[in-house]
């Protein structure tokens, strides 16, 4: 959400920047309740009541008080607008270092973190797209059909967390990356014809990055190892590994070496059963032809 300078959002409009803190999340809390804990002592000292401040910032006063007692992870722009009205030289600004890295769910942040170490990344899903080769759309069409409905704000903040994990496309040195896709998930028109269509393009982009390999297991392959759901294999500089499997080891991420040589053989068996990357793209794109 972008704040306009002379205008103040309305009363339905001013509790909808930020995020909820997660009450597990002990060390996010940590951060945001540091960040909240200065933002109040500035504006106690600007004089300022929290109505006042949130009217000159453009956000509602209620969001001001819970961004304030830790209870809301603020946005950038509040951060920034803060900044500007309560003259704090862009120390307020730069919080947002700290902010940043917490904002996202515990779950997610770990799972990042993994992938930004990793050096070769193997992953094969068979009901959906993976996260890291989602659009946006097609993230947030996923996430609003769940069950129980998430809000507006949460199915935001969690396509927002997806989308950051694709950082790991720019890194540098580049991952070895691999995909395994099944047909059933290109063929399915998620968020519509124009969202899948899009979707589609995105997947024949990212298939010709040269560390990436993108393969589609047809329907005609018949039975393979990852029919009982989801495998990824991650394994990092050091020589080390990390990997789970949806049909396997109870569905938890395991760096035993004997159980990611299950892991390894089975994906290189889907591998073997997919594709290859040169006819997965043709076959995209004559999915992405078809009316």
């Amino acid at each position: 959400m972008s704040v306009d300078d002379e205008a103040v959002p309305p009363a339905s409009e001013t509790d909808e920047p930020g995020w909820e803190v997660e009450a597990d999340d002990d060390w996010g809390a940590a951060v945001i309740a540091t960040v909240g804990r200065q933002l109040k002592l500035r504006r106690e000292a600007a004089g300022l009541r929290a109505a006042e401040f949130g009217a000159q910032i453009g956000y509602g006063e209620d969001l001001v008080y819970k961004v304030e007692a830790g209870k809301r992870i603020p946005r950038q722009e509040y951060l920034d607008r803060s900044d500007e009205v309560l003259d704090a030289g862009g120390l307020i600004s730069a919080s947002w270092e700290d902010v940043k890295r917490v904002r996202y769910p515990k779950s997610v942040r770990a799972l990042a973190e993994f992938e930004a170490k990793a050096v070769e990344i193997g992953v094969y899903v068979g009901l959906s797209i993976h996260g890291l080769l989602q659009t946006p759309d097609h993230a947030r069409a996923l996430f609003e059909v769940y069950e129980p409905p998430y809000s507006e704000e949460e199915v935001e903040h969690l396509v927002a967390a997806r989308m950051a994990r694709k950082s790991v496309f720019a890194r540098v040195p580049a991952p070895a990356l691999s995909f395994v896709l099944e047909e059933a998930t290109l063929r399915r028109r998620v968020g519509g014809t124009m969202v899948w269509r899009e979707q589609l393009e995105h997947l024949l982009d990212t298939a010709r990055l040269r560390n990436v390999k993108l393969q589609v297991m047809p329907l005609a392959a018949g039975a393979h190892p990852g029919l009982d759901g989801r495998i990824e294999v991650l394994k990092f500089a050091d020589g080390t590994a990390a990997g789970r499997s949806d049909g396997a080891f109870n569905s938890r991420p395991t760096s035993d070496p004997r159980q990611l040589r299950i892991l390894d053989l089975r994906y290189a068996t889907i591998r073997a059963q997919a594709l290859a990357p040169d006819k997965s793209y043709a076959f995209i794109e004559h999915v992405l032809g078809e009316k």
